[in-house]
């Protein structure tokens, strides 16, 4: 995670930048954010406990149920949810 300093200068280079420099940099970050919820993905398997920040901002805890080919469908005891990989944390 980055620090207050470095998230700062990101938010001076934003504010800086044209319209296709965003654009471009908005292409990197959704290649960046499929990335990391493939890299969640690889290392789920059924039966392992997640947790993610549902609909109103609380934190929902459950467990995987099945890994599909964009979401990862999480049994939190109250219901199913289809959540993106991304979003999802491993709990120990």
């Amino acid at each position: 995670m980055l620090n207050v300093t470095e998230m700062e200068t990101i938010n001076k280079l934003v504010s800086s930048m044209s319209l296709e420099d965003i654009k471009m940099v908005n292409e990197r970050m959704s290649l960046q954010r499929t990335f990391l919820g493939k890299d969640v993905m690889r290392s789920l398997v059924i039966g392992d406990k997640v947790s993610f920040t549902g609909r109103g901002g609380r934190l929902v805890t459950g467990t995987v149920d099945k890994v599909k080919i964009k979401n990862v469908l999480v049994d939190t005891g109250m219901g199913r949810w289809n959540v993106p990989a991304s979003m999802l944390t491993k709990v120990a």
